[in-house]
Order: C-alpha cells, then sequence, then structure tokens
C-alpha cells in the first residue's frame, strides 16, 4: 500500500500537507462533517463522510509542527516539509502510514462526535453516552500525546461535564404550544434547525424537530412554535444555552423565548406581517454559531450523517471493530432498531 501526500503553501503563510482532496482548516467554512484536531503547530482535519483516512494538516508552525509529523505521515513527507520552498506544490508518495495516523484520526472522529453526532428520537438515532466518548477521548488522547495540543490535549475527564439518562418515555406534544381550544389554526409547518446554532443535547436533531403553527383567536394572530428535546435533555439548561425562535416572513420578523415542557420546548409570538405567504422559523441559541454563514447544501449533509451514523451503529451491532467508538458499541446494544 502506498499513500500520495502534497505539501503545498496556503494562505497567511502556512503550510498544507495531506491528500489532494479534503476540507482545509482556516480556507472557507467547514462543512458539518468536518473533524478537526488541534496539533503543536497547527491543525489537522478530516472529511468524515468521505472516509477520508489521511488527514490535512494546516501548518502555522513548521519547526514545531516537526515533532510528529513523521509519526502521521512518515519520513518522506517530514523530509519534504523540511525541505520546502515557498511557491511550489511536492507530491510524496509514501510506502505506507505509521500507526499514529489511526489513533489520531479516530481522536478526531471522537471529538466530532461529541459534537455533531445526530441523536434523535424521532429518527431513531440513539444518543451516544458522553461518559464513554469522553473515554474514548481520554485513551486516545494519551496514544496521540506527542500531537495533541491546546484544549484537544486536556482529557475530558478533567472538565465538569453534564450528563443525564435516557429518558424511558418519549412523548411528542399534539401540537406547538398551549393553543386554546377555541383557536383557529390558519397555517402550520415543520421542519429541521441550523445544527450550527445550538450546542449539543439541547435539541433532537430530526428535520421534523421543529413545528409551528399560525392561530387565530379573539381578535389576536400568533406563531406558535415547538422544538423536541434531545433524548438526554432531561437535566436543568442554564439560561443562557436556552433556545430560542426567530419567526421570519418575506416582510419582516419577530423572536419568541422558548420554555421547557416535558420533552419539548414551547413558546409563542405575534404574527410577523406577511405569514399569509410564507413562515420560516429558525431555532438559535444566542452566541452560537452565525446567522451570516448559510449553507444551502446542510440540510442534504445532515442527511447524510444521520445515514453515516446509522450504518455505524449497524456495525457496531453486528460486528464491531477497533475503529468504532466504545460509545457506538454501547448504543448500538440498546437500541436495535435503526
Amino acid at each position: 500500500m502506498s499513500d500520495r501526500i502534497t505539501v503545498r503553501g496556503g494562505s497567511a503563510g502556512t503550510l498544507i500537507v495531506g491528500p489532494e482532496t479534503g476540507p482545509v482548516p482556516g480556507e472557507g467554512v467547514a462543512t458539518l462533517d468536518t473533524a478537526v484536531l488541534e496539533v503543536r503547530g497547527g491543525h489537522l482535519a478530516w472529511s468524515v463522510l468521505a472516509g477520508q483516512p489521511i488527514p490535512t494538516a494546516v501548518l502555522d508552525d513548521v519547526d514545531v509542527a516537526q515533532e510528529w509529523i513523521w509519526a502521521v505521515y512518515g519520513e518522506r513527507v517530514a523530509l519534504s516539509v523540511a525541505d520546502f520552498r515557498s511557491g511550489t506544490t511536492e507530491s510524496v508518495v509514501t510506502p505506507g502510514l505509521p500507526a499514529l495516523w489511526a489513533s489520531a484520526s479516530k481522536l478526531g472522529y471522537a471529538h466530532w462526535a461529541s459534537r455533531w453526532w445526530p441523536a434523535s428520537t424521532l429518527d431513531g438515532i440513539p444518543a451516544l453516552e458522553q461518559r464513554l466518548v469522553d473515554l474514548d477521548i481520554a485513551t486516545l488522547t494519551a496514544e496521540c500525546e506527542r500531537l495533541v495540543d491546546g484544549a484537544d490535549a486536556i482529557e475530558p475527564g478533567e472538565f465538569a461535564t453534564v450528563t443525564a439518562d435516557r429518558a424511558a418515555d418519549y412523548a411528542l406534544a399534539a401540537g406547538p404550544g398551549a393553543a386554546a381550544t377555541d383557536a383557529v389554526i390558519l397555517a402550520r409547518g415543520v421542519g429541521g434547525w441550523d445544527w450550527r446554532r445550538c450546542p449539543p443535547g439541547i435539541l433532537d436533531a430530526s428535520e421534523r424537530a421543529v413545528s409551528w403553527e399560525v392561530r387565530r383567536r379573539s381578535g389576536d394572530t400568533a406563531v406558535g412554535v415547538v422544538a423536541v428535546a434531545a433524548s438526554r435533555a432531561s437535566f436543568a439548561v442554564p439560561p443562557h444555552l436556552r433556545p430560542r425562535a426567530r419567526i421570519r416572513t418575506a416582510a419582516a420578523a419577530t423572536g419568541a423565548e422558548l420554555i421547557r415542557a416535558e420533552d419539548t420546548w414551547i413558546g409563542t409570538a405575534s404574527a410577523p406581517a406577511g405569514w399569509e405567504s410564507a413562515v420560516a422559523v429558525d431555532i438559535y441559541v444566542p452566541g452560537i454559531g452565525s446567522a451570516d454563514v448559510v449553507d444551502s447544501d446542510e440540510a442534504r449533509i445532515r442527511g447524510q450523517l444521520r445515514d453515516f451514523v446509522t450504518a455505524r451503529l449497524r456495525i457496531a451491532a453486528d460486528a464491531p471493530d477497533e475503529t468504532l467508538l466504545l460509545a457506538e458499541i454501547a448504543a448500538a446494544d440498546t437500541e436495535t432498531d435503526f
């Protein structure tokens, strides 16, 4: 087996090392399937959906990075990096990669799963037990000690983590908010939400997790919003992490605070002008993500990620191997209907 690695100059004086294709940290907006690991002298990145085994490295301190490059990419690449001349692109064929790249890849994936795993009661995707994810990260961090840096060099056990037991039962509210029985339903809709705008463990990741109704009662027109809570969100969510809803039309927008009601987050706001034509509801946590980052392809990527993790859970149930996280194997053992 041989692998082809390119070495080329990047923006702002960085050096890029890795396969010809794949996400490059710091260049453009990373897609939801990008796993990133902070390392000494730079960052590593992988495409989760592409099954990319070899990471792309962006180095801002080549001298520091030389302490580990040989252990991930091999001696030939390390020599090419050391001899690199600005303005050139070099292609290096290695006879095979050292063992550390596999541990680094799994560590990057574990950090990705901790943030982006699409747990959903509605879609039948079980949540990962954070305690087991943390155990994987701690074990892999020790294996990659010469490599990792910054926050990714700190074992999860050193942080105060919030975990909760899986809810034994789940019931979806019959309709958005506490609608009065004499209200007239004028419009309704169902959709998903932007995963970038909310931290993990707050909302169900399904494309059917958010529903809304425009209701008319006693001369007032209001929009009621329901967002399904994450299956492990039985713990008290601090005020600064409570989600909000932005209700918008082509003509105007309004906002609604969401409050916890058993397995849902609910809220109501006066209907903005133009609701008769079209209504869109965005769920977000203030200070998380950016409303300016719009990717029309993200709904498709979210669907691909659901298919990806469902396939991994099937493997974990049928023939688990060393590429799987302990949390994935445990989740597959507790859920049999994917």
